[in-house]
């Protein structure tokens, strides 16, 4: 029986603060598997490790100082995915990841943005006036969406509100809280890998 999960997760820059705060904005993305874990009297922790290569270094070492745990990676996969996500971070990033379970390691493709304009109605809940739902791609995948593509779709779409234009810092959090997990999980199926992998790894 699995006693701990840890997440290991790109974002939250370096300061201190915006760490804590995409922490808290993941764990209400993931609360469904946080509340499972707790029910099971299982440890759980998200950990917000600011760059790549920063959340590849603390995923590493967590493999050998907590190696009764089920590490995860989760980072950006910065394009296309086109093989498992660890031949994806070897080629891409040129990460050994020597030893490392393909299954415990996942992707926010093409970058966590896409999981927020997975739900266009959260978006427009969080920014209210001004916001522009016709400037978010309409599309049953959003991973197939360019990350460039991404990104100028949500500027466009809140730089008239009184928010201001998207800002990964500052919205990203209360954003990841807002959305519809269901939702997200459905456009998006290395989402659903990810939880496939982190409540299946809680059962019997």
């Amino acid at each position: 029986m699995v006693r701990e999960i840890r997440v290991y997760v790109e974002g939250g820059g370096d300061g201190k603060d915006t760490k804590a705060a995409i922490r808290y904005g993941f764990g209400c993305f993931l609360c469904s598997v946080r509340e499972t874990a707790r029910a099971k009297r299982a440890r759980w922790s998200v950990i917000a490790c600011g760059g790549r290569s920063a959340t590849c270094d603390a995923f590493q070492t967590a493999l050998r100082t907590h190696a009764d745990a089920v590490n995860i990676l989760l980072v950006d996969s910065e394009g296309p995915v086109l093989g498992s996500p660890g031949a994806h971070l070897r080629g891409c990033d040129g990460w050994e990841l020597a030893g490392v379970s393909d299954e415990d390691c996942h992707l926010m493709v093409q970058l966590m943005e896409a999981w927020l304009i997975a739900d266009p109605d959260a978006l427009a809940r969080f920014y209210g006036q001004g916001f522009r739902p016709n400037a978010i791609p309409a599309s049953p995948n959003v991973e197939q969406v360019a990350k460039a593509d991404v990104e100028r779709s949500l500027a466009a779409a809140t730089r008239g509100t009184t928010k201001g234009e998207y800002h990964k810092t500052r919205h990203a959090p209360a954003l990841l809280g807002r959305v519809d997990v269901a939702r997200v999980r459905q456009a998006a199926p290395h989402c659903e890998r990810l939880f496939s992998r982190l409540l299946g790894s809680l059962e019997p």
